[in-house]
This record gives C-alpha cells, structure tokens and sequence, in this order.
C-alpha cells in the first residue's frame, strides 16, 4: 500500500508583470495619498476638494451630473455642496428650464483654492523630485510619456 504525501502543493509563482503592476498601483496610491495634505486645502475633506477641483474644471455642472462624475450619492452630494457654498468656493443656482434641477459654478475664491492646493502639491513634489540623483530623475521624465498614456488607456472621468 502506498502512503499519502503530506506534502503542500507548490504555490503558484506569482507573475513577475501581475507583482509589478500591483507595485505600481500601491506606488501611486501612496503619492496620490501623500500629496493630498496641503495649507491651503487644510479645512476640506478629500471628498469637497474633489468636487470643487471637478466643478473648477468641468462647471458649472448640474449636480445630478455632479454625483455621477464624482460618483457620490445624492444625500452626500447635496451635503458637500452645502459646505463649499457657504465657504464661498462654489455657488448654486436653479436651472431655469428645470427649477427641480440645480447648477453648481466655481466661485472666484473656489479657482483661487484650487490653484493654491495645486501650487502646493506641485512645490512639495518639486522638492523631493530635486533630492533624487540625476538618473532618477532622468529614468521618472522618461516614464512620463508612458503614465500618461496609462491614464488616457484607464476608463474613468477625463479632466
């Protein structure tokens, strides 16, 4: 009679390009993290200054196309808005062909916000961009054209 291995079956190996393209979600989700505390930004939640960035970029917008781009339910929406609005950053308005709908708008103080964050964010990367040695930086510019097309290939809004 023969006896049973207890042997474990060999784990699959892991795909070298699966393992790479999980480091490279992690990496820039720790960036994308990392980027995101700014002075200027200090009193906005990650969700309101995603709006905001939205409506600077898109609006104005009505907020049902608000929701979906931001991909926010209604209740949460209506709640950020509320907030931006009575900071100043962003203005409603009725739709006068539809007074159940509204518009959202970037105020002037808002796209001020919002290049001040950018700002921000940019000089911060900037600096620790500067304290890599020539070749990081040089092989970083050269996957740029690449991560670029990444995201042009990636579904999703578009600015």
């Amino acid at each position: 009679m023969g006896t049973a291995s207890t042997k474990a079956a060999p784990e699959p190996a892991v795909e070298p390009q699966a393992e790479s393209v999980a480091r490279l979600r992690a990496v820039i989700g720790r960036l994308s993290r990392r980027l995101r505390p700014t002075v200027a930004g200090s009193g906005l939640t990650p969700s309101q200054i995603s709006v905001l960035f939205t409506i600077v970029r898109l609006g104005p917008l009505r907020l049902s196309e608000l929701a979906e781009i931001e991909s926010l339910n209604p209740t949460m929406l209506s709640r950020v808005s509320a907030d931006l609005c009575e900071q100043g950053l962003i203005s409603r308005s009725a739709d006068p062909g539809d007074k159940r709908a509204a518009f959202v708008q970037a105020t002037a103080a808002g796209r001020r916000m919002r290049e001040r964050i950018h700002r921000e964010r940019t000089q911060a990367l900037s600096r620790h961009v500067d304290s890599l040695d020539e070749g990081q930086r040089e092989a970083l510019w050269a996957a740029l054209p690449v991560l670029e097309e990444l995201a042009e290939l990636l579904p999703g809004r578009r600015p």
